[in-house]
């Protein structure tokens, strides 16, 4: 049987460490910061994420593109002539139209590979919720389980990971559409702080409104002890819009309640950080349900 490698894109907010350790081929999103082009790497080369924000604070305006199904092609027929089947892990459906050019690049080299396995995921995720649904595939791997298997495991997987954020201010997510203009008003003059999450078709609802910041992350933590999956200790991921001590406060928090695993803290970047924002705090766990 062929090998196989997993393919994923920039939004799954990873450490480039972790991406270099265990053989992750990361297909960079584009954004556009000001009339400027750039490529999210995970390594933040083209920006870091520290500038991203820090211009973001500024009033700078950022926008995002969706992966072409060129550049998809052009990254899976790489590995494709090296023999290697794929397993390609893409950015939630319900927030772009990425995976659509997935679907459409494994279509074409089908035709044009007819020996070889293309199995493409629609993780419903984003950012280090797509991170850690990539973490399972990459598990899966390791213990032996081939592409089919892998694949039929993620899918069993990927009703159960939850995501549950809040943001510092709503004007982000304002200049995207996401709130009203009076919600967003109403809201940010009033300190209210929204806890959202992501639904089960990979969309973006907004949950509970929480009167200050340290109240709306210790309602995450609430929300991650009520459904949790406690039959084993558990990865838990944590991303943060250049919030480095709330993504703390939130890790030692989770500890206080649950025993872990390991838990993961990594800057979101510029791509998912266009929609979000600065201040932007975001946990992520295998629940009961999403």
């Amino acid at each position: 049987m062929r090998d196989y490698i997993i393919i994923t894109d920039s939004t799954t907010d990873l450490p480039a460490s972790y991406a270099k350790e265990n053989n992750l081929v990361v297909i960079p999103m584009k954004f556009n910061l000001d009339g400027t082009e750039y490529l999210n790497y995970l390594d933040e080369h083209e920006m870091s994420n520290k500038d991203f924000y820090d211009a973001e604070r500024a009033g700078k305006i950022a926008k995002t593109a969706q992966l072409s199904q060129f550049d998809i092609e052009s990254v899976y027929r790489k590995y494709l002539d090296l023999g290697y089947d794929i397993l390609g892990i893409g950015f939630s459906s319900g927030l772009s139209g990425t995976f659509n050019s997935m679907r459409l690049a494994k279509e074409e080299l089908e035709e044009e590979y007819k020996d070889a396995k293309i199995l493409i995921i629609d993780s419903l995720c984003a950012s280090l919720g797509e991170g850690l649904f990539v973490y399972y595939a990459v598990e899966n791997k390791k213990k032996g389980l081939n592409i089919t298997e892998n694949g039929d495991n993620l899918l069993h997987l990927r009703p159960h990971l939850c995501h549950w954020f809040t943001v510092s201010s709503l004007e982000t997510l304002r200049r995207g559409g996401r709130v009203s203009n009076i919600t967003a008003f109403v809201a940010d003059t009033l300190n209210i702080k929204p806890v959202l999450h992501v639904d089960d078709a990979g969309h973006l609802i907004a949950m509970r409104k929480t009167m200050g910041r340290k109240r709306s992350l210790i309602a995450l933590v609430d929300r991650l002890v009520e459904t949790i999956n406690r039959d084993e200790p558990q990865m838990i991921m944590i991303g943060h819009g250049d919030c480095l001590e709330d993504a703390n406060f939130v890790a030692q928090e989770v500890k206080k309640h649950i025993e872990v695993k390991d838990v993961l803290i990594n800057c979101i970047g510029p791509v998912i950080g266009a929609h979000s924002g600065p201040g932007t705090l975001a946990l992520f766990f295998v629940g009961s349900k999403r």
